[in-house]
């Protein structure tokens, strides 16, 4: 079979021949791969830039987590690979598997998952959103965040904040259901001004943040309290786009009511886990279905993967291998 294959975690995937995996147990089983995200994960597990990261393979890694694909009866699903996933065939868990419902592409379904992992898992479980709160997310303007847009609003959310650099794609996000845009271009002290207002007329109730870095921090220090009773933030950071440390004093800790939190493999329990695959992504298969979610993407043929890897994709935008 077809696959796209890494050998060194400093080069590009190869499009080369590879043995088709084989099922070693009951859990397993093969599917015709029909398309496969690539997301920011995928890019650094197959680099060793990502904490989940394996060890180089002389023999060569197929890269990829997950999968749309097809059962030998037909059915169409979005599955967890065992093996990689960006190839022509790929072994995938039986049970982290979701059946697809009528009305949504390959492509659509593979764009999704995780960036649904990536901003419902953190609502949920981490935040615990509420109907009527108000939610800012950090760095809003790629895939993920556009997701979580729209599912902060779908959970309820009354009012949600954006920040970003990209002007023009900040500004699509009010026809995705933001309600106020935050510029991350402007100077350190009107970004603070402008949010403190923000927290002072609407508090901030829940942060998902997909950059950390220096903006963490401003958040941070909106946050800060003056020794009165403060509003509880819960704060999740989800990703490190604009870096992955920052300096965070304990004044701030102290003086607000702040949960801090992470969501991530790793941090996620067994059972949110198999609510994700149980529950969160079949409805949110089947709102894309019902054309209420709406998903940005861009194709790319598996033959074309070394040279679309690390192609800049606009607008906030996900690249999609179809098979």
């Amino acid at each position: 079979m077809k696959a796209a294959v890494v050998y060194r975690k400093d080069e590009l995937p190869k499009y080369v021949e590879i043995p088709e995996p084989i099922a070693t147990n009951e859990n397993e089983i093969l599917i015709s791969v029909k398309a496969v995200a690539i997301t920011n994960l995928d890019k650094g597990i197959a680099s060793g830039g990502h904490y989940s990261s394996e060890k180089e393979n002389q023999n060569g890694t197929i890269i990829g987590s997950d999968a749309i694909g097809l059962l030998e009866n037909g059915t169409r699903v979005y599955a967890r690979g065992i093996s990689g996933t960006i190839a022509e065939k790929a072994l995938v868990e039986k049970s982290r598997m979701v059946a697809l419902p009528d009305g949504i592409d390959d492509a659509t379904a593979a764009a999704m998952p995780n960036a649904v992992a990536g901003s419902a898992m953190a609502l949920c479980f981490r935040a615990g959103i509420k109907s009527d709160e108000t939610v800012l997310i950090n760095g809003a303007t790629g895939f993920t965040g556009q997701m979580a847009i729209q599912i902060a609003k779908h959970y309820g959310a009354k009012k949600i904040i954006v920040t970003g650099r990209n002007d023009k794609t900040l500004q699509s996000l009010l026809e995705l259901g933001a309600d106020e845009i935050v510029s991350l271009k402007q100077d350190d002290e009107s970004l603070v001004a402008q949010l403190k207002e923000i927290h002072q007329n609407t508090p901030i109730d829940i942060v998902l943040d997909y950059l950390w870095g220096h903006s963490a921090e401003l958040i941070f220090s909106v946050l800060k309290g003056n020794g009165n009773f403060t509003h509880k933030t819960r704060y999740v950071s989800i990703g490190a786009m604009s870096g992955d440390l920052i300096q965070l004093s304990a004044q701030i800790l102290r003086s607000v009511d702040l949960q801090l939190s992470g969501s991530g493999l790793g941090s996620w329990t067994r059972d949110e886990v198999k609510l994700l695959f149980s529950e969160i992504l079949p409805e949110m298969f089947l709102l894309a279905s019902q054309n209420k979610l709406k998903v940005n993407i861009e194709k790319v043929n598996l033959v074309d993967i070394e040279k679309m890897w690390n192609a800049e994709v606009t607008d906030g935008k996900r690249l999609v291998v179809v098979i």
